[in-house]
């Protein structure tokens, strides 16, 4: 007997500042042919502000399946649950508090459905960083946000089809990076990139690329010692403990050489470092990870763009890849946990894999 299809996963999608793009790259996305049946899609948002969204870039044709509750979704659809009643007044293009608000309500909408397993998987759309703060949110973006909210360590990882990049720091001043080299956190990042890579990409012993903080790492103490005293000797203590992390690499002539081709992931020390030449090589495909959380979440590599919201014209590349890497992603640690739960099983599987072909 043949086994059942496999359901496609339910996915949670927050639209993010609703006076940005984040409505319009999910209306297009979830427009595409095939979309629906690789995934059920429920946007955590309002219909009103769909709708008004839906009308300024004129894709009329497109509806919604709105539902009230989560128990009334249906695959095959493109579910909204309706997240609140109140009017929002929004005026596409600008910076406003207000609105910006409520993409704190979207995302604590589907945080109580990520923990019970109702959603599988969540792909956010951009928020404003300074129009979302308020008492209830003060955080420098979704990572750290979600970091607290479900108690887990998470890793900001970037993936493309041109390189994976991880951060040691994220939203942190420049002024403020050095004091966080530590070879502490350095070696706990590349612990949690090991444990990322097996668990979510199945890879099995990952190499892992360290960047140098300082130019030149540091040139023997020329140009600062943090690369000598805490970035190498994390690096020494990871692969002491069968970790396969190299480094530290000067960040200009590793990626001058294309060198980031010859390992799994790479990681940047301080976001610029590694951001620059990840949008330099992928802007547009390019998908954000928070890896390291209980759940999958995944977002664009883009920002609210403002300057484009409401004219019909934003590309859903990005955030249609990062759909997709959801998909991909919740598929994944499926297996590898069940693969975790009956380590016999691997270990049978492996078997056949290592015979020689005839």
């Amino acid at each position: 007997m043949s086994a059942a299809p496999e359901e496609p996963p339910v996915i949670g999608i927050t639209a993010g500042d609703l006076n940005g793009i984040g409505l319009e790259v999910i209306i297009k996305t979830l427009s595409e042919p095939g979309i629906l049946e690789l995934c059920t899609p429920v946007v955590l948002a309002n219909a009103k502000v769909a709708s008004y969204h839906r009308n300024a870039i004129e894709r009329r044709d497109f509806n919604f399946h709105i539902v009230p509750e989560m128990d009334k979704i249906q695959a095959g659809k493109p579910n909204l649950l309706n997240c609140w009643e109140e009017e929002v007044n929004l005026s596409l293009g600008e910076e406003n508090p207000e609105v910006g608000a409520f993409a704190v309500r979207m995302l604590d909408a589907a945080i109580p459905h990520l923990k019970s397993g109702a959603l599988q998987g969540l792909v956010t759309a951009p928020i404003h960083k300074k129009s979302i703060q308020s008492a209830h949110f003060q955080f420098t973006g979704h990572t750290d946000y979600l970091e607290e909210r479900f108690g887990a360590r998470a890793t900001m990882l970037m993936i493309s089809e041109e390189m994976r990049m991880a951060l040691t720091t994220v939203h942190v001043p420049l002024a403020a990076v050095t004091a966080l080299i530590t070879q502490e956190r350095v070696y706990q990042k590349i612990a949690d990139l090991h444990d990322i890579m097996q668990r979510d990409f199945h890879l099995s012993k990952p190499r892992i690329a360290v960047l140098a903080l300082n130019p030149h790492a540091g040139d023997h103490g020329v140009m600062g010692d943090e690369d000598r005293q805490q970035v190498a000797p994390a690096i020494k203590q990871a692969f002491a403990e069968g970790y396969l992390a190299f480094g530290p690499y000067p960040a200009d002539g590793f990626f001058g050489s294309a060198r980031h081709r010859q390992f799994d992931v790479v990681l940047a020390q301080y976001h610029d470092q590694g951001l620059v030449p990840f949008k330099a090589s992928s802007f547009g495909t390019g998908v954000n990870v928070t890896a390291g959380l209980p759940i999958i979440r995944t977002s664009p590599d883009h920002g609210t763009a403002f300057d484009l919201a409401g004219q019909g014209i934003a590309s859903p590349d990005s955030f249609r890849q990062a759909l997709y890497t959801a998909i991909d992603l919740v598929k994944r640690r499926s297996q590898s946990d069940a693969d975790r739960s009956n380590p016999l099983k691997v270990k049978q599987k492996n078997s056949k894999k290592d015979k020689p072909h005839r």
